[in-house]
This record gives C-alpha cells, structure tokens and sequence, in this order.
C-alpha cells in the first residue's frame, strides 16, 4: 500500500488577519481591508483591530467566489468557509501536508493511509475510504480553478496561498468533476503591479525546517510576475527496534520541496494568466503499527512509544509531479466576459509499504506491497459569464476531462525480491455543457437556477506481471453515461447587512470501475446520486460580530462504497441503496474588547447506511465486531444497514483566540491559541471496538513579537500542544495495526515581508 506552510508575514500596510478574502486581479487595486472572519456561508466584515484600517460598508467588499464570480459573501446562498492571511499561516506551521485543514472549518475531515502523497476529503460526512490510485471522491479539490481528480495531484502543497474556501453541499452546476459532497479551493496570491512578497524560516522538533519566499512584481505596465517556493523537511523520527531488518533502521522523514511561477499579461479587456508548477518529494510512507491497539478496546498497548517500532519491511516515498496552465479572460463591453481555463497536470508516485506493519515474530503474516503510479490529466473550460442586464444575469460553460492513469503492482519478500503482480490501466474522459441564470425581480430578493449535463467514459485494463501491451487482460471494463445535475437557490436580504437563503441542489459521482483480480471482469458501481436541502442565516456586524447558521439534509442514492481490507489487503467496490445525512454548521466571531479577536465555528454531521441486504467482511479475528454476523458459503460477514458512513465524526469545533498589546510605533506583542475538535469515528464500513477511532482535540499556540512597519515577526509556537495521540486509521487483518496521528511539535520561526 501504498508541513505545508503558508508563512507570509505581515505588510506594515496591508497586512490582513484570518479570513479575509480579498477581489483578485484588477480588484486588489483597492486598500486592504483589516477583517477576521470565519464563517460556514461568508466571509465576515471587517472587525477593529490595531495598525489597520476598517472596512467602511459597500467599500471594499469582502467577496467568495463560492458561484464563479466575485460576490459579497452575504449574497452568496451557498455554506462556505474560508481561510487565509494569519490564521491560514499558523495552523500551517508545523510541517503538515494539506491534512492541516482537517476539522479547522466545519463538516471538513481529511485523512491519508499513503502519508502526504494521497489525501482522502470527506464534506458532511461523505467521501471514500478507498486507497487504490483510481478510487473517485466525491469532493473535488480545486488549486487554482482547476480541478484535480486523482488524490496524488490533490497533494500539492499549500504554499503561498490568497486563500482557501470550502464550499458544502454539492457542487455540480458550476464546478462538475465529481462534486456531490463539496469542494476545496486553493487559491495562489497572484502576481502584483507593485513589488511584494515575503520570507519565512522556522525550526521544530525532529529538526523539522520550513522555508517559504515568494516575490511579485511589474516588468512592465501590461506583464507581471511572480515566484514562490517552499522547503519543508523533517528527519527520521521513529527508530525501527528490529535489529535484524536489512531495511530502513528509522522512520517518518521527509523531503519536501515545490515552487510555483506565475505570469501575466493584462492590457484592456484582456488578461492572460500562466501557471507552472512543481513537486518533489522524497520519504517515508505512512507508517503501520502492528499490534498497536489493545484488544477489546480501542487504546493503545499500555506503555506504547510513539518514537518505536518493531518492523521487518521498508517504508520508502518518492513524488515527483508538475502542471501548467492557463488562464484567460477577455471583457467585452457592455457584455460580459469569456473565460478559459486550459490545465495540465502529472504525476509519478512510487510508494511501498509494509502492510502488516510488524515482524514474522510478532504479525500472522508478512506482506510488503506497492508500486509505481502515473496519473496524467487535461483539462479546457470555456465560460461566459455576463453582466446584468436589468434584472438578470447569467453564465454558461463547456467542460473537458481526460485522465490517463497507470499502476504497476508488486510485492517484495523479506529479502526485498520483488516481483511484479500487475499493472492496470484506466482511462477517464468527462465533457459537460452548464448554465445558471440569477434574477432579481426586487432589490432584496435574489433567485438562482443552475443545470449541468455531463457525458463520463471509463475503461479499465488489468493484466498480469509488468507488460501494459499483454493481449489478454486479467480484468477489463468499461462504462459510459450521461447525468444531469440541478440547483435552485433564493436569497432575502433581511438588511444591508443579514440575509437567509435557502437552496436545493443535486450532485452525483460517475460510475467507478475496480480491477479483479479473479473475476475477468471488472467490478462496476452505479453512479451515485446526491439531492441536498439546505437553509442558512449570515449576519454581518461591523466591528461587533458576525455570525452564520445553516442547516441541511441529504439524501445519497446508490452511494459507492469501498469495503477495505477484511483479512486481505484488497478493496471491494459496491453501492448501497442509499445514505442520509443532515446537520447544522455555525460559526461566530467577534472583537469583544479592543485587541482581543475571538472565532468559534462548529457542526453536527449525522449520516447513516440505509441498506438492510449489504454485508461487508470484516476484520481477520482480531477485533470485536458490534454489528450483525452471518455465514454465506462459509465466509462470515457483518451487516452495515444503520451504521454511520466511515471517517465521518458527528462533532467538529474548532476555536481561535488572538489578543495583541501594542508597544507604540506600529509595534506589538501578541499571542495567539488555536483548537480543533472532533468526535469518534468509525474507520471501517461495519462498527468494532477496537477499529473506533476515538474523539480527538488539538490545539496550538503562538506568541511572539511584530514590527508592523518594518514588516518583520519573531514568533515561537506548538502544536498539538497536549500531545495526544489518536488512532487516526487501520489495517484490518489479524492483527491490530494502526497509524497515529502526529506528536507535538515545537518551534521558532522569522518572517519578513517586503
């Protein structure tokens, strides 16, 4: 089987703290605004804070681009969270990969049995436990209004970001590429018209270094630049007790490196936009520990030591990966604008692990498997979108998708002989046409209507030994169909400054295919079907407060579903009848005394299987089984018809608290405290003691010194402050192995900004 950091300091004169999300482009001609915000459906106005100016009302409006369109928050009938400026830099400062946004926004859960090379999403409890390089997840990660399907090219790092926004519900009008469950947007600080930029350097524990600098500036008036990189690296931390292993001796480091360069080209109406990127990463897969949780509970073995472990096989990752794209945009007047979006993006993997995570004298079994993974994507958007004319709007689009991917499967002896089982092949090709049309029929009403049809086209090869060119295949297939997705939205200002929406919306995933290995066919699931139902109220106080609350319910038809493991390291594909979900998503934030800046977000994410025929095997003997057994042609499996859908807590929190004293001269002191918080979850589709991950709160903390006007911060912080540690996934064989999340890390950092 196979510590991303956005470290930016602040300008003496532009400096913005969390959550504040600024129009791009021509747009950031204007004054910066000094806003916090935190907020499932906006991004808040501004708040009073020292050494900045505040937002006057209709100046300098905060704007999401939740709709493809730079919108005030308050206007936009769409959940949405976002991150950026000072909060977006702390929670990313400790050497995570993009698994730092876990839990920090609510509904939002990621989590990776690969290590930083393949992050998993979930958005109110949907996603895919699946960890097989052509696994399709419901929540579509979108870096620089591309979006990325496979996971690997989802973990690119977070670096030098304007901002993230998480967008909940589904997606599939505007964005398309499999979106039922939501989207992550990543959003790269553009090139400037005056020079800017910023450098980072923090040392923690482990010896873990980030290095991130980043420069803008004009060349000419027409064409503008900017560059970015980051270094992030840790050593070996966790020392491999076996003395026998002719392998890896410590565990747990890595080598991060990537960069970014960006052009532009703006002269009137038109603007041209060139991305290129880059990834190279050298380490450690994740790290499975073999009998590492106490039968019959779900703790770790007394005494266990985090910084130990007792294996036979080897751990190493390597990633390498890049893209380019561009972006054009050509205003005609009086008219509107037309977009496009052309992307590329690559990426070679190779990753091996030692599943059964322990020794021939301590694990049942011995398997070391993994391979080599090549996933290749294009992509061309066109889009129009058009200026109001009276009291209508409107926007209309064609979409093009083309993934080939590649994955040699092997497995290695304890001698480290390899010997390849397979390679498979998949080919992926997606094209859409899509519209939406606003209407405004009085000033405090605003109704929205979007329509998507999609054509997907799949087909999978599975061959034996290493020859992608074999003439019989061990498995093929292949699927294609057509899908329309739907959403309808009204919007009432109750003020200038509170608004409640409500919206309905359809999103699905397309069929999947799986690879079997015995059956000659591949396995296909159904596509899957999401209608959402959701209302919400946004307040936006200047100065005072702000506050957003929604609620939803939805209602997943055919959901795919992968069973992992189950005594053997493969995965299963099936579609249960359906799944449900509903919740409620709040977040607040207030300045309740001058300098004091407080943020407070959370969520109630219930879902549960409804299929009273699916049963999934379970684990090998090793753990307590909770639901429902029976015997089919001798196997035992476990009835999942009620259970919660896998890595979905019920409860996330997340809490942010900032007080600063000024020292005069534009300077301060300030401290800054982070938390997160959530709930048990079920790691497997069937429910067992040992395989409940249990409730997890982290909290950081920052202190330091900032000279605004020279733009320069000294500063130390912690994260994972308490140093708890969680079974955050498993391996269900017969043994009970588990991977951890991460220690407590502890450090210094400088930053300059210019």
């Amino acid at each position: 089987m196979t510590a991303l950091v956005s470290l930016s300091a602040p300008h003496p004169k532009t400096w913005l703290p969390q959550g504040v999300i600024l129009n791009s482009a021509r747009s950031r001609r204007f004054t910066a605004v000094s806003v916090l915000a935190i907020s499932a459906s906006f991004a808040a106005p501004a708040l009073a804070q020292s050494g900045a100016p505040v937002a006057e009302e209709g100046d300098n409006a905060i704007v999401v681009t939740a709709l493809r369109r730079e919108e005030r928050a308050l206007d936009v009938p769409v959940a949405v969270s976002t991150l950026s400026g000072e909060k977006l830099d702390v929670l990313n400062s400790s050497g995570q990969d993009i698994r730092f946004l876990a839990a920090r926004v609510p509904s939002l859960q990621i989590e990776s049995s690969f290590g930083r090379t393949f992050p998993r999403f979930y958005i109110r409890g949907l996603g895919n436990t699946d960890f097989s390089a052509d696994a399709a997840q419901p929540v579509s990660v979108v870096y620089d209004n591309v979006a990325l399907e496979s996971p690997m090219l989802k973990a690119f790092p977070a670096f030098d970001l304007e901002n993230v926004e998480v967008l909940k519900g589904p997606q599939g009008t505007l964005f398309g590429r499999n979106t039922p469950a939501g989207v992550v947007k990543l959003t790269s600080k553009r090139p400037t018209e005056e020079v800017d930029g910023h450098v980072s350097a923090s040392w923690a524990t482990y010896n873990t270094v980030n290095l991130e600098a980043a420069v803008g500036a004009p060349l000419t008036d027409k064409l503008r630049f900017r560059v970015a990189g980051l270094v992030q690296r840790r050593d070996d931390w966790v020392k491999n007790d076996n003395a026998a292993t002719i392998n890896e001796k410590k565990f747990e480091g890595y080598q991060d490196y990537a960069g970014r360069f960006q052009l532009e080209y703006e002269d009137g109406p038109l603007d041209i936009l060139v991305n290129a990127h880059a990834r190279s990463l050298k380490g450690t897969a994740r790290l499975f520990r073999a009998n590492a949780i106490q039968k019959g509970t779900n703790d770790l073995v007394a005494g266990y030591d985090i910084e130990h472990a007792n294996q036979n096989g080897s751990n190493p990752q390597e990633l390498e990966s890049w893209g380019a794209n561009v972006q054009a945009s050509y205003e005609f007047d009086g008219a509107g604008s037309l977009y496009s979006i052309t992307a590329w993006e690559r990426a070679s993997v190779f990753s091996r692990g030692d599943i059964d995570g322990g020794t021939p004298a301590n694990t049942p079994f011995q398997v070391q498997t993994g391979g080599d993974t090549t996933p290749k994507e294009f992509s061309q958007e066109l889009r129009f979108a058009s200026k109001k004319f009276g009291d209508v709007s409107f926007q209309a689009g064609a979409y093009y998708f083309n993934q080939n991917l590649e994955s040699e499967s092997g497995s290695w002896s304890n001698t480290n002989v390899y010997s390849p089982t397979s390679i498979s092949h998949l080919d992926n090709e997606t094209y859409a046409f899509f519209g939406s049309v606003e209407y405004t029929p009085v000033d405090a009403l605003i109704l929205r209507g979007g329509l998507r049809w999609s054509h997907d086209k799949r087909y999978a090869i599975l061959v034996n030994g290493d020859d992608i060119d074999a003439t019989t295949g061990r498995s093929t297939g292949s699927t294609n169909g057509s899908k329309w997705s739907w959403d309808g939205s009204a919007t009432f200002k109750l003020s200038s400054s509170s608004s409640i929406y409500a919206r309905v919306a359809s999103g699905y995933l397309g069929a999947a295919l799986k690879n079997d290995t015995t059956a000659g066919v591949a396995t296909m699931a159904r596509p899957q079907t999401t209608t959402s139902y959701e209302v919400g109220f946004k307040t936006e106080q200047p100065g005072l407060f702000n506050f957003s609350v929604d609620g939803y319910y939805f209602d997943t038809k055919n959901i795919q579903l992968t069973a992992v493991g189950g005594n053997s390291n493969v995965t299963q594909l099936m579609n249960a009848k359906k799944a449900i979900g509903y919740g409620v998503e709040a977040e607040f934030s207030a300045t309740p005394i001058e300098n004091l800046v407080l943020t407070l977000g959370g969520s109630y994410n219930y879902t549960e299987l409804k299929d009273k025929d699916l049963y999934v095997a379970p684990c090998g003997g090793g753990c307590t089984v909770t639901d429902p057994l029976v015997t089919v042609n001798g196997t035992t499996l476990a009835s999942i018809d009620g259970n919660s859908l896998p890595q979905a807590p019920r409860w996330i929190g997340n809490a942010t608290l900032r007080y600063a004293v000024p020292l005069g001269n534009d300077n301060e002191i300030f401290a800054y405290t982070d938390w997160s918080y959530r709930s048990k979850i079920n790691l497997f589709l069937y429910d067992s003691i040992e395989f409940t991950g249990k409730a997890y709160l982290e909290g950081g903390a920052r202190v330091g010194y900032r000279d605004n006007k020279r733009g320069y911060e000294v500063a130390a912080f912690a994260r994972n402050i308490t140093n708890q540690i969680r079974v955050v996934g498993a391996i269900d064989f017969n043994n009970l192995t588990a991977m951890l999340n991460e220690p407590r890390i502890i450090g210094g950092e400088f930053r300059f900004n210019f």
